[in-house]
């Protein structure tokens, strides 16, 4: 698992996944398996499943070549509500991309050590042995 500055100012997590390294077959398989991680936290809550490759397709937007298939899955933890402006980095997003050969697995770094840590396990979980 990568830490990254997207665009030079957004703290992302990023996995790179060779699908010879999981037994998740589509971003359908891998997205079943990270809703059942959220759906097993009380912590969080479910919100939606977002197809972008199709969002984007339907509005005649770019897609990069090597790109199959994309979606976010969005969840809130929401452990704590300190201040109004919490609200604008949330609620979390874990996006999955299939590029082919392997997937991209990412998630933008939240205020919260212990969300972090959920979803990286999350996300590590998917390679299997489950290591980074």
């Amino acid at each position: 698992m990568k830490q990254m500055l997207l665009q030079e100012k957004y703290p992302t997590f990023m996995l790179e996944l060779g699908k010879d390294e999981t037994s998740c077959k589509s971003v359908d398989d891998i997205a079943a398996r990270i809703k059942a991680a959220i759906a097993a936290d009380s912590r969080v809550a479910w919100i939606a499943e977002f197809d972008h490759y199709a969002h984007t397709q339907r509005v005649g937007g770019s897609i990069a070549p090597e790109i199959k298939a994309a979606k976010n899955l969005v969840f809130c933890f929401g452990l704590q509500l300190p201040n109004p402006q919490v609200l604008a980095v949330r609620p979390r997003s874990i996006g999955i991309a299939d590029c082919g050969d392997k997937f991209v697995v990412n998630f933008l770094e939240a205020p919260m050590k212990p969300a972090n840590e959920a979803m990286e396990a999350w996300v590590k979980s998917l390679r299997d042995g489950g290591g980074a």
